[in-house]
């Protein structure tokens, strides 16, 4: 064993572990707690809201489920993977919500800075590939990065619609906003689009996602 290669590695994994820290604004599906003594003081604190890990596991496994809608073939692998690391940057960068229009002007900056320190701790080999899956997935010019994207987007969408437009409904997000942001799905998935747009017109005619 290369005991500092090794070392490095685990170093990348343990600040990685972070990613549990970083509270997105979709709320997650189901409110659930292990049981409590009766006589505990822990209050259930719901609904609660995903975290960065539990959002990229969930990509990883959209990914692995859905990738034969693609509209293209896949490398299943590199894409998990690329979903696995898209938001390791946000340990340092923060999680910026998409419908932020001030801090999307930041977010790249913030986000490119990040990589370069979190992927550097990385050997030098995993430091470029991983940087570089990162990259790919910004640009979403690929087949992986585009259905990566796509996934990115119907993961939390799904969420929203599940809890009513939660979400949506406490930052005032309406149809045209969410329809807005969607419509690059169709560039990794049509089949998938189409499905999901239908979903979103169901929430615009019941109120749910409102014009």
């Amino acid at each position: 064993m290369d005991k500092e290669r090794f070392e490095r590695q685990l170093a990348f994994l343990m600040e990685a572990d972070r990613l549990k820290n970083i509270y997105r604004q979709t709320y997650t599906r189901v409110d659930d707690l292990p049981p409590m003594p009766e006589d505990s003081n822990v209050k259930k604190p719901y609904p609660r809201r995903e975290n960065d890990a539990e959002h990229s596991f969930s990509l990883a496994l959209f990914t692995a489920v859905l990738a034969e809608y693609s509209n293209e073939p896949l490398d299943v692998l590199k894409t998990m993977k690329m979903v696995l690391i898209h938001d390791i940057v946000e340990i340092d960068a923060g999680d910026t919500y998409c419908y932020d229009s001030a801090g999307s002007a930041t977010k790249s900056e913030r986000e490119n800075a990040a990589a370069k320190r979190l992927f550097g701790l990385l050997p030098k080999d995993f430091e470029e590939e991983f940087f570089a899956l990162w990259r790919e997935f910004e640009e979403r010019k690929t087949p992986e990065s585009k259905f990566a994207a796509a996934m990115d987007r119907i993961q939390p969408l799904l969420l929203n619609l599940s809890r009513d437009g939660i979400s949506w409904k406490e930052h005032d997000i309406h149809y045209e906003q969410v329809a807005g942001r969607n419509a690059s799905l169709k560039d990794g998935s049509k089949d998938i689009a189409e499905y999901i747009f239908s979903l979103l017109d169901d929430a615009r005619d019941s109120g749910i996602l409102p014009d």
